[in-house]
């Protein structure tokens, strides 16, 4: 029986779902324990384990991989990555597998901060619910049209893509930025390829899909809010630390845009002392572009068919590190 270690208590019923998985697409049994609090129990529980069923916020580092002398896989649950330390698992022929099915339900969250901030959704829930409706036309601020302005995403990758298909029903014009152009996408997105900077100089809505990197850390920062419109809103459903929110806060503040809607924060959970809770002209939600029962239930069955896979000698469908064994 191999030992599985998993990230966080499950309900019973998705252990069993995990098993189940796993002797069907491996056929052998496994056994699980939840990863203990402190690193020092999981430093020598991971010893003598098989395969981690870890989320994104678990950090798989290269003590942990080096102490773990019969590991076989590592699945994720999620599409980042950051937390693993990929060279070291590599290096010891360890595949590293996610689950990179989320792109729709992370695209229809782009779009819900998308039309709450272009309609003023929040602010005016406030407003019926305070009781100053008082007349049949309500004295509140205006929205504004989806159809005709500009979005421009920054990273066309698998969210990206699906955030522009949305936009393409909105009558909407896509440019997008990344570090390699696809001409494919263009021809079926109908996006135009531009630079970083004649997408914020362009743009009424910025949408955020990079993946987090040393090199795209902050990289909207003061120096790129600046060149946006002042009517011009921006929103980041991917990783908090690509966004500066320092410098976020002072564009707000300065109106230098018009307002921000975020899913993801540079540190989370957000403090209750962080300066963009207090504007009005930002939407918040906590980290939920995955959150939907429909996906979170097929990450999980993905997750554990690559562990599954792996455990029984297999590649995993979804692996980071195929190179590596």
């Amino acid at each position: 029986m191999k030992k599985v270690l998993v990230t966080r208590a499950v309900p019973e019923m998705a252990l069993g779902v995990l098993k189940n998985v796993v002797k069907s697409v491996a056929n052998i049994e496994i056994d699980h324990n939840y990863i203990p609090d402190s690193r020092e129990e999981f430093l020598k529980e991971v010893r003598d384990t098989h395969g981690l069923l870890v989320n994104p916020l678990n950090v798989i580092d290269s003590a942990i991989i080096n102490a773990a002398e019969k590991l076989e896989v590592v699945s994720i649950i999620g599409v980042g990555f950051e937390n693993i330390d990929v060279k070291a698992a590599s290096k010891k022929k360890i595949p590293v597998a996610f689950t990179p099915i989320l792109q729709k339900a992370v695209a229809e969250l782009t779009f819900a901060l998308i039309l709450t901030l272009s309609r003023g959704i929040t602010s005016a829930d406030i407003y019926v619910r305070s009781g100053e409706w008082k007349e049949p036309i309500p004295i509140i601020e205006l929205g504004t049209d989806l159809s005709g302005k500009t979005l421009g995403i920054v990273g066309l990758g698998r969210i990206g893509s699906e955030v522009a298909k949305r936009a393409k029903c909105f009558e909407m014009n896509i440019i997008y930025y990344d570090i390699e152009r696809d001409y494919k996408k263009e021809e079926e997105l109908g996006a135009r390829y531009v630079s970083l900077d004649e997408l914020l100089s362009s743009s009424d809505f910025v949408s955020l899909h990079a993946p987090l990197t040393p090199q795209t850390r902050h990289m909207i920062g003061k120096k790129e809010l600046e060149k946006m419109k002042p009517t011009a809103y921006i929103i980041n459903t991917s990783r908090g630390q690509i966004l500066d929110q320092r410098a976020l806060y002072q564009a707000l503040v300065n109106k230098k845009i018009k307002g921000a809607g975020l899913d993801v924060f540079e540190e989370e959970p957000v403090s209750i002392d962080e300066p963009l809770l207090k504007l009005k002209n930002v939407v918040f939600t906590p980290h939920l572009g995955s959150a939907t029962t429909e996906n979170r239930m097929n990450m999980f069955l993905t997750a554990a068919q690559n562990l599954g896979q792996a455990l029984g000698g297999q590649e995993p469908k979804y692996q980071i590190n195929p190179k590596a064994v």
